[in-house]
């Protein structure tokens, strides 16, 4: 009788370990999360497009200010916005989109860039571009 005790004791403590075993990285998981950082938005180029401008960003559809961040958590993919618009009376703007998924980050820190191309849609330098230039910092937390 004292045999088949400890032999069940063992299974016992097999069968735990087991699941313990996997539930860690499963709890790190769904614990863990991205931090998604506008690391800027710069304006590299303009060729007579307009010079007040407005930009925004957002991460998941949540506004983001240059050296600013957004925290996510259990997300499968981060979605980038970026939009960008020459203030004048007929405003110029564009903007641009990018999906990340996060099976595919394998850093635990990268930077993606964004362009948003802006093109001057009257007068004498009609068909004219702007091009502003956004950095998002992906990061593990």
């Amino acid at each position: 009788m004292d045999s088949l005790f400890k032999k069940f004791s063992l299974w016992i403590a097999a069968v735990l370990l087991m699941v313990a075993a996997g539930a860690t990285p499963t709890t790190a998981a769904a614990d863990s999360g991205w931090n998604v950082k506008l690391v800027s938005a710069q304006l590299v180029e303009n060729e007579h497009v307009g010079n007040e401008w407005y930009f925004k960003a957002s991460v998941n559809g949540k506004e983001v200010k240059e050296d600013g961040s957004v925290t996510l958590k259990n997300v499968s993919s981060i979605n980038l916005y970026a939009y960008a618009e020459e203030q004048d009376k007929v405003p110029d703007r564009s903007e641009a989109k990018k999906t990340v998924k996060v099976s595919t980050l394998t850093k635990k820190t990268q930077l993606v860039e964004m362009k948003v191309t802006v093109t001057e849609n009257r007068g004498r330098y009609s068909g004219n571009q702007a091009v502003w230039k956004f950095t998002f910092q992906i990061s593990k937390k």
